[in-house]
């Protein structure tokens, strides 16, 4: 009886702390059920959750990047482009993401993960599909702007969506899990297109014609499997196509969403509304511009290699298809290299160490390919460069995305970092798409001294900030980052939480202690 006294006057300070801005969720403050129930509840979130949003961001990948492939295939003669034509229409994508990531932040604010993020599939599915119908080059400019509207807020929603249903402990891993789904397409896309592009004269069409088709088609099939499956959110754990079905019990869904407030009791206020205080305290804050500058200076040279690096291994001498099999090679080897560098970053809280090394291998792999211009025919040297570059070429930029968020004192700084790091990402891929320029191939030699150039200066910025860091630690050694959403939470030397943090509202209303777990 005590007890829930205890937890209904919690929930009611709780519910008195809310402002006019914010809709609250009520939060209990015990754990009324075994270590068994929450292991089966979260192993039953994570069947549902992480398959479907790294299959999201798998088909987001395939139809981002199948254009790569088709350029292979005869695309740009087919369709009367040029190559610097080309990168236009790429540069059109990323402006698209750009313009439209806030507008597409917001629906989903609004509407929930779950019907937006299956909206979008389909979207972004239908113009993948009709990419292969285009025939002049102002028709291209629209698909690949069309293209980068539709797929302009999967990323952060699939990010937020994680970051709603999991602790702060547990967010990091599935991040992790989640960008595999973007780094595996990257991977798969290259191979898939080696046996699509066989079908070259199928019903008198292109390779890449049924490369757009098929790789599209498969797309919209997933937003079935999203609309389905794919549950909303606490406040409405239902499919977007099954609206009366609740994936979870009542039990289960108590476990869920009480652990989260506990862990987060943020968690449970939706705001309506970021204040100008928090715009102000992210844009005067350096060291988040600095994250942002170290993404554009990583993502730029990467979109543009991995856009060509199957037409640069063909100019090695290779098989139009077999260059498209062989420039996947990377991308495999990549998986378990992430996998090991993301272990590292958050099993012993290395972010800056792994983000400076990350950055330096691909900065090698830049000086590896530049060099080797010069090597003439041995293109089994110059192939090992592509091969490294790959390797190393894209995970830095999630990496970066975790050591920035450490940075973030509360979790308004932390939403509106994470909307300029992410702008910044494809802001790279507008100034990227023209690196790799037509009067520069084949060796792009020039392409690969700018990349150089960029990256340097990246990595000078990452070290500059690792620095400072440990000067701060060493100055003050007692200040601890604050660990957020995607982060792991490190215990005190003396094992005690700060519950004076936790159970103080914004307002100043103290809440009752959280009572420790009974063994």
């Amino acid at each position: 009886m005590a007890d829930v006294d205890t937890k209904s006057t919690d929930a009611a300070q709780y519910s008195a702390s809310s402002h006019d801005d914010e809709e609250n969720l009520q939060i209990s403050s015990g754990r009324d059920w075994t270590p068994e129930e929450e292991a089966r509840a979260k192993k039953k979130l994570d069947l549902i959750i992480m398959p479907l949003l790294t299959l999201g961001f798998f088909c987001l990948q395939l139809d981002r990047g199948n254009i790569a492939n088709a350029i292979t295939d005869s695309f740009m003669e087919d369709v009367g482009v040029t190559q610097n034509e080309f990168n236009v229409g790429q540069q059109m994508l990323s402006l698209g993401i750009v313009l439209f990531e806030i507008p597409s932040n917001m629906i989903l604010y609004r509407v929930g993960p779950g019907k937006w993020l299956t909206l979008q599939l389909f979207l972004f599915g239908i113009v993948s599909t009709f990419q292969a119908f285009q025939s002049s080059y102002g028709a291209f400019i629209a698909t690949r702007f069309l293209l980068g509207l539709t797929e302009c807020g999967f990323i952060p929603g699939g990010l937020w969506t994680l970051s709603t249903w999991y602790t702060r402990k547990e967010t990091a891993k599935r991040v992790m899990f989640f960008y595999f789904g973007n780094q595996f397409g990257q991977a798969s896309s290259k191979l898939l297109a080696y046996g699509i592009l066989h079908m070259r004269g199928v019903a008198d069409r292109a390779g890449w014609f049924w490369l757009f088709i098929i790789m599209g088609g498969f797309t919209i099939f997933s937003g079935f499997i999203l609309g389905f499956c794919l549950p909303d959110s606490f406040r409405n754990p239902c499919p977007s196509f099954l609206p009366g079905v609740r994936l979870f019990t009542p039990r289960e869904l108590h476990i869920l969403q009480t652990r989260v407030l506990q862990d987060d009791p943020m968690k449970g206020r939706k705001k309506r509304h970021i204040k100008l205080d928090a715009f102000k305290r992210a844009f005067a804050d350096w060291r988040l511009w600095c994250h942002v500058l170290i993404t554009l200076c990583n993502n730029g040279p990467q979109r543009a290699f991995d856009t060509y690096s199957p037409s640069i291994v063909r100019s090695f001498g290779f098989g139009t298809l077999t260059s498209n099999a062989m420039a996947s090679v990377g991308l495999f080897l990549q998986l378990p290299v992430s996998f090991t560098f993301s272990y590292i970053s958050d099993r012993f809280n290395k972010r800056g160490e792994t983000v400076i090394a990350g950055f330096f291998c691909h900065l090698l792999g830049y000086i590896f390919n530049r060099s080797f211009t010069e090597l003439g025919d041995l293109r089994g040297i110059r192939y090992f460069g592509v091969v490294w570059t790959q390797t190393f070429g894209t995970f830095s930029h999630p990496l970066n995305i975790a050591w920035m968020s450490l940075t973030c004192e509360d979790s308004e700084v932390r939403a509106l970092a994470m909307a300029m790091v992410i702008m910044g990402a494809n802001i790279a891929g507008i100034y990227g798409a023209q690196i790799f320029r037509e009067e520069d191939k084949p060796f792009y030699r020039r392409g690969f001294t700018i990349n150089i150039a960029v990256l340097a200066s990246g990595l000078a910025l990452g070290i500059i900030r690792y620095v400072y860091d440990v000067v701060r630690k060493r100055r003050n050694p007692r200040q601890e980052d604050q660990p957020l959403e995607g982060q792991t939470v490190h215990p005190r030397k003396d094992g005690d939480i700060d519950e004076k943090a936790s159970n103080e509202s914004s307002s100043g209303v103290k809440r009752s202690p959280l009572p420790k777990p009974t063994k």
